[in-house]
Parts: structure tokens; C-alpha cells; sequence
């Protein structure tokens, strides 16, 4: 029960910002809050949202699997939200988008225009559903399977507590929402790790020293070029997926473009990129600590590696403060992606494939609509998942974010050159068919699997098809 009523308490202060944030609100402030967010409450948020309850259980268990070497990436990664800041918050700020996607209209047709919001709608749903699985499960596995609730009720009411918060202010609400999860989540981290240093009978001081001695505490490989940890590997996927998952994610970027002015969306961005590399150290450090734990208390560790906070954190075994406190931190990393999520969904389907951006009852139906749809992909994704979820999330980006980075980067460095609008779709959906083919055909006969790389590849892909394609001419 004392998970139930951290659940529910939590729930109840994100109502009452909800309350506070969504007076007289319509769909302009619903989908751009009306373009006064304060820069920096946007940045502390972005932390929050962009971490996710993935992280939170994923990460510290990487380090078992992969030592400390998804710091690689996080550098990557702020490289990445550096190329987004000055190369396409420019472009949507001057085109004054509601969506990201309409650039697309704008520059290259209609057809790539809807291909590129349904390649988001797509993306978007799958991603957004491995995240929000994490949290689900977590909670059924630890206390409803006690009280014999069914799977499929938990995350009913799960993503209904999502729907209720959000669904009049939108994207206003949340960004006050996602600055109160992202000072959960990390207050509760840090107070873990406090916890986890104390059960090991060590000070801050010599805590530190023992994970820098750790067999697991390697950040960089650069010996090894055919390992999925290669530094160049991991640092270039890192830019790339932070240039795709955020850059040309309406969902990431929905509240970016809520600032009031381009200066202070660039400043925004640049911030909270700063922000990964510290956070998901922490995250990293923790894993390394608990395995340390483990070995003291002649513990196994678990097969899956998501599982490694969860069998200390969520079983009472490091005292029902930390119960309370892994219950407030995946639960506020969890909402604080979730609901971003459902907020760009439904502005995407309204403005992009619907073209009624002024239709408040057609909002409000789209809102909920998504919202039962997400608990339906939760549910299938509970049924296929068959690896560590984080890797699942990259490796799905891999495949549908792909066609987005090869239409855009056609559309920004092409400039002047036209695109055979009607071939794009067909494009766009044979490029991840070739990528998929060509990693298994790779396996096969070298032994070789595809990374976070195949992102560029299946990019490449849709950008060669695109360029090969030409217009036709119009006979005169």
C-alpha cells in the first residue's frame, strides 16, 4: 500500500498544477502555450522528459553488461542538441511552426509532409509505450500482482492518470509539470545512492575512490572497432540519434518552440544537452554501487539487467524510505515522458494529418483516442519484448526515425533541388525494409549486428532514394 499512496499523492500535486496552469486554455495554448515559457523551467523540464523511466531502471544495470561506455554516447549527445540548437531551431522558428513536420510541406510537398508526421505518429507511439511499459510492469511485478490486479487494469489507470492531467492545458501544463518530475527524479536518486553508500558502510569520500577502482568503471574503448562500444560508434550515434530523436521529434521539440524568443530556445537546448552526460553519470555510479551491495550481501545478480535497482529498490531490502523514493523517481521519469508524449501525438494528428488546428472538440477527442491507443502498444509491447528495454527504443528508432533524417537533411542541404513528392512514401518504407535485410544478411555471413549505426544507414537510405527519384516535367 505505501507504493499505492506515493502513487496517488504524486498524482494529486500534478492535478493541482494542471488546475493552476490551465485556465482559460485553448488549442494554441494547448499545443504552444501560447509561446511564453520561461527558457530556463523549459530546460530543467527537457532533463526530466528526454531521461524517462527507461534510464532510470535501464541504465544502472548497463553497467553490468557494458561497464560505464554509454557515457560515450551522452557526449555524443551534446553535440547532437548543439546541431539542433543552430541548424534546425533556426529553420522552425522563422517557418513560426505549431509543428515541426510542416517544414516539410513547406520545402518538399505534401505527400513527404504527411509521410514524415505518420513516420512521427508511428515512432512516437512505439517509443513512447516501451517507456511507459517500464513503469507498468515495474509496479505490477512489485505490488498489484500481490493484490491480484490484472496487468491490463494497471496500466488503464495508469495512463488515465496521464490523460487527466493533461488534457486541457497540453503542453503549458507540462512544462511546470516536467520541472516538478525532473527535481523528484533526481532528488530521489541522489538520496538512493546516499542510502546505497550507507548500506555499504562507506563514506561520499570512499565511495567515490571505490567505484573509480571498479572493473566496471570503463568509459572509453577505442581498441576495438567492431565492438557495439567503440567510442567513434557510440559518440557519432549519440549526435545523430539526439539530431533524430529530438530535432525531428515533434515531442521533444513541442516545448522548445513554447519559448518566447529563437535566443532563448538556443539557450534552452544547449543547457539541458550540457545536463546528460552528469545525469546519467549518477545513474551509472548507482549501478555500480548496488552491484558492489550485492556482492557484499552474497546476492546473484538478475539475468536482466533492468532488473538490478528494482531488486533492492522496490522489494524494501534498503528500507521503505527508498521504496518511497524509487517509487517517486521512475514514477515521476516516467510521466514526465509519457505525457510530452500524448500532448505531441495528439498535436500532430489535429494540425498535421487532420489540418484543424482551431477544433477544440476534435482536440479533445484526439486525446483520448491516443490515450487508449497508447495502452493498447503498451500491452503488445509486454507481449514481443524480448531484450533490455533501452536497447529496444534505439533499436526501433534505428528503424523509423531513419526515413525522418533522410527527408529532412534533403530538405536543408539540398536547398533549390526538388524532390518526386508521390515517390516518398514508397521511399520511405522500402529504406528500413533494405536496413532490416542487410543486417540480417550481415549477421549471416560475418557475424557482424548493426547498432545505433543502422540510424544512419536507413537516414542515407531515404536520402539516396529521394535524390534518385527526380520530378517528373510537366510537358508544356
Amino acid at each position: 500500500m505505501l507504493i499505492i499512496t506515493t502513487v496517488l499523492c504524486y498524482f494529486v500535486l500534478l492535478m493541482l498544477f494542471s488546475k493552476f496552469t490551465a485556465r482559460r486554455a485553448d488549442n494554441e495554448t494547448f499545443f504552444r502555450a501560447n509561446r511564453k515559457s520561461p527558457w530556463y523551467m523549459v530546460a530543467f523540464g527537457m532533463v526530466g522528459a528526454s531521461i524517462s523511466g527507461i534510464t532510470f531502471v535501464s541504465v544502472p544495470g548497463m553497467a553490468e553488461r557494458t561497464d560505464m561506455t554509454y557515457l560515450q554516447m551522452c557526449l555524443g549527445f551534446i553535440v547532437g542538441y548543439f546541431m539542433v540548437a543552430f541548424i534546425l531551431l533556426p529553420v522552425y522558428y522563422k517557418l513560426n511552426l505549431t509543428t515541426i513536420y510542416a517544414y516539410l510541406r513547406h520545402r518538399l510537398g505534401l505527400r513527404t509532409y504527411k509521410t514524415g508526421a505518420s513516420f512521427f505518429l508511428l515512432s512516437k507511439m512505439t517509443g513512447a509505450a516501451v517507456r511507459f511499459y517500464v513503469v507498468c510492469i515495474i509496479l505490477q511485478r512489485f505490488v498489484f500482482d500481490r493484490l491480484g490486479v490484472p496487468f491490463v487494469a494497471t496500466v488503464l489507470v495508469m495512463v488515465a492518470l496521464i490523460w487527466l492531467y493533461t488534457r486541457r492545458g497540453g503542453i503549458k501544463t507540462l512544462v511546470f509539470t516536467d520541472s516538478f518530475q525532473t527535481f523528484c527524479m533526481f532528488s530521489a536518486l541522489i538520496l538512493i545512492i546516499y542510502q546505497v553508500i550507507g548500506q555499504l558502510d562507506m563514506t561520499v569520500g570512499e565511495a567515490v575512490k571505490a567505484v573509480a577502482a571498479d572493473e566496471h568503471s570503463r568509459i572509453f574503448v577505442f581498441d576495438d572497432w567492431f565492438s557495439r562500444q567503440n567510442f567513434w560508434k557510440q559518440f557519432l550515434s549519440g549526435a545523430f540519434v539526439v539530431v533524430v530523436m529530438t530535432g525531428l521529434d515533434q515531442d521533444m521539440m513541442q516545448k522548445n518552440l513554447t519559448c518566447k524568443t529563437l535566443r532563448e530556445a538556443q539557450k534552452d537546448m544547449c543547457t539541458y544537452g550540457f545536463a546528460f552526460v552528469p545525469a546519467n553519470l549518477l545513474f551509472l555510479v548507482l549501478g555500480i554501487l548496488l552491484m558492489m551491495l550485492a556482492r557484499k550481501q552474497g546476492m546473484a545478480l538478475p539475468v536482466m539487467g533492468d532488473d538490478l535497482l528494482p531488486m533492492f529498490a522496490a522489494t524494501g531490502r534498503l528500507g521503505e524510505l527508498v521504496v518511497v523514493l524509487f517509487t517517486i523517481g521512475i514514477v515521476a521519469a516516467s510521466f514526465s515522458s509519457a505525457d510530452s508524449a500524448l500532448a505531441a501525438l495528439t498535436t500532430s494528428f489535429c494540425v498535421d494529418i487532420c489540418e484543424r488546428p482551431a477544433d477544440e472538440r476534435l482536440r479533445k477527442r484526439v486525446h483520448l483516442a491516443i490515450a487508449l491507443l497508447f495502452v493498447l502498444f503498451i500491452l503488445a509491447f509486454k507481449v514481443v519484448n524480448s531484450t533490455s528495454v533501452i536497447d529496444a527504443i534505439y533499436i526501433l528508432c534505428s528503424y523509423t526515425y531513419g526515413p525522418l533524417l533522410g527527408m529532412f537533411a534533403f530538405g536543408l542541404f539540398m536547398r533549390g533541388r526538388e524532390v518526386n513528392d508521390k515517390a516518398v512514401p514508397y521511399i520511405a518504407i522500402i529504406s528500413p525494409i533494405i536496413c532490416w535485410v542487410t543486417d540480417l544478411a550481415t549477421q549471416h555471413i560475418t557475424g557482424y549486428k548493426f547498432g545505433y549505426e543502422m540510424l544512419l544507414l536507413n537516414g542515407a537510405l531515404t536520402f539516396m532514394g529521394m535524390l534518385l527519384f527526380k520530378p517528373r516535367k510537366v510537358a508544356v
